[in-house]
């Protein structure tokens, strides 16, 4: 049985005047450029590319940040120096505590402050670009963190964290969509699956700090940890000022000059690198001028039209799963370990350590990309998942320490399970999916998306869990067994595998409704009229010769 076979549109080429040399002569440059990227291993890619890896692994530091703040924040509510300076005095416990529902808004503060971040870097990225939306809220970033450090109030204190949430907001989509834009396509996983190992690496830091500080006396107990934030803004401010801009990112906003210096600031030096540089000019060139034919406005409106509402609806479901997958209930491993008859001081190793599962895990997903696609990765991860889920649930009903050590373990073995595929495979799959012009929107609304469920799954878990509210304890498995479940089948009928695909292949599997069964096994040949032309141009020029 033969393949299906894809190629460009009429829709798509009615901006290529194929009468005219120039225009054939850019698409020959971009189909030469393509060749040239398929033929790389990944090694001869690290050695040829290795600044444009350093670039995107550096501006992808920026997520450091935003993990760290994330268990800074919910540290404090069990810190002694922090209850003591912001909490209200329980006479029945003879302690100060923080009231419940300032814990739920501090934590969602943060949130809502990184949702006007994330619709604030849609324009500002095409706009202005990665270099100076970078720079813009690193300065932004280093300025309200004085807020935090200097709160006399929680209500101030809130107020700091939805400010600094803003810039956060703008640095989880920019790093990934830089990321995947400034390497070749053998490289764009790893590179993307980055994002999430700094994301863990950050939650891992504060870790760290938090049990630092614990001996502190006073204020500095909590200001100390703020503090520390100071130390990445200045260093990623001048990385994100000598960082080349996106070639892509250039090239739609028409400044050719711009993408073609960037792209050769992003390679080796070669004896051909000149005209690799002009061929690889032309292959985004010619991939963003399809693209132009196929969303003339790039606007928010946009994604949610044709095949771009498709593309969108990805982006989104592969976001909600990183929480709905059951990754909601992983953090409660510490407490059905307490209940087993763990120590403090031994659950917070444990937590330590499930910290350092977002690095080891992504590591060891680095070693599955080149043999698995990410459909298959991401799918794998969310049914091995759902046995343990099942299985926690079960166990709910089971009394009994050995019960509750058996819950916490196999908790410790979903969040591996979980950083190891879901986690990091989640980045480059909403990198690739998008087109070209509105990446940035997409993955924004996508992100928007799983910032609203986690809202939903910071406020319902909780209950679930808590034994003075809705009391379902490890329970709580079935229900996010049955959230997993309805992600799976989703992947099933809808997630494309995109493994090895250029952005120019996947734009035209897409344009051509290509079903997600059919992405992988579907042959594309993005420059088949190209090819017709030059064919039927030779035989002009020899009939011309023979007259």
């Amino acid at each position: 049985m033969s393949k299906e076979q894809v190629v460009p549109t009429e829709r798509e080429l009615k901006g290529f005047d194929l009468s005219n040399p120039t225009i054939v002569d850019l698409i020959h440059h971009a189909q030469q450029s393509d060749e040239a990227d398929r033929l790389l291993t990944i090694p001869q890619a690290l050695k040829k590319y290795k600044k444009a890896v350093f670039w995107a692994m550096f501006l992808s530091t920026s997520l450091v940040m935003e993990g760290y703040d994330l268990v800074i924040i919910n540290s404090f509510y069990g810190q002694t120096q922090f209850r003591t300076r912001f909490g209200s005095y329980d006479a029945a416990q003879d302690k100060y505590l923080i009231p419940a529902e300032w814990q739920s808004g501090l934590s969602n503060s943060a949130v809502v402050g990184q949702l006007f971040g994330l619709l604030i870097n849609a324009y500002c990225q095409d706009r202005f670009g990665n270099r100076y939306t970078m720079m813009g809220f690193m300065v932004w970033m280093a300025a309200c963190i004085f807020i935090p450090v200097f709160a006399p109030n929680l209500s101030v204190l809130a107020f700091g964290e939805a400010m600094c949430g803003v810039s956060w907001g703008v640095f989880q989509t920019l790093s990934t969509a830089y990321a995947s834009e400034v390497v070749p396509t053998i490289l764009r996983p790893f590179v993307t699956a980055y994002v999430c190992m700094c994301w863990g690496a950050g939650i891992l830091l504060s870790s760290g700090v938090v049990r630092a500080v614990a001996g502190l006396e006073g204020d500095l107990g909590w200001r100390l940890p703020f503090v520390l934030q100071w130390i990445w803004p200045i260093p990623l401010f001048l990385g994100a000022y000598l960082a080349p801009e996106s070639p892509w990112n250039a090239v739609r906003r028409n400044k050719i000059d711009l993408a073609r210096a960037s792209l050769l600031r992003l390679r080796e030096d070669t004896p051909d690198k000149e005209r690799e540089v002009e061929a690889a000019l032309a292959y985004i060139q010619h991939t963003t001028a399809l693209e132009i034919a196929e969303t003339a406005d790039a606007s928010f409106f946009e994604c949610f039209k044709g095949n771009n509402l498709r593309r969108t609806e990805i982006n989104c479901v592969v976001w909600a799963a990183q929480i709905l997958c059951g990754n909601a209930i992983l953090g409660y491993s510490v407490v059905f370990l307490q209940a087993a008859g763990f120590s403090e001081i031994q659950s917070f190793n444990v937590n330590i350590s499930l910290s350092a599962c977002y690095i080891v895990g992504g590591i060891i997903c680095w070693f599955l990309f080149p043999h698995f696609g990410r459909a298959t990765i991401y799918m794998a991860g969310l049914t091995f998942m759902f046995f343990c889920l099942v299985t926690i649930g079960g166990l709910g009903f089971a009394k009994g320490t050995n019960a509750q050590m058996a819950i916490g373990i196999l908790l410790v073995i979903s969040t591996l399970c979980n950083m190891i595929t879901i986690g990091p495979v989640c980045y480059p799959i909403v990198a690739e999916t998008p087109s070209g012009r509105l990446r940035y929107k997409t993955i924004v609304i996508g992100r928007f998306v799983y910032n609203l469920t986690g809202i939903f799954s910071n406020s319902v878990t909780p209950r679930m869990i808590a034994s003075t509210s809705w009391n379902w304890g490890a329970k709580t498995g079935f229900f996010y067994a049955g959230t997993n479940l309805l992600c799976n089948i989703w992947c099933w009928f809808r997630l494309p595998e995109t493994k090895d695909r250029t952005f120019g292949e996947i734009d035209l599997l897409f344009d051509n409704h290509v079903s997600a069964r059919k992405f992988k096994s579907t042959q594309v040949n993005q420059f088949a009229h190209q090819s017709d032309y030059e064919n039927k141009k030779a035989s002009v020029e020899h009939l011309d010769e023979v007259a």
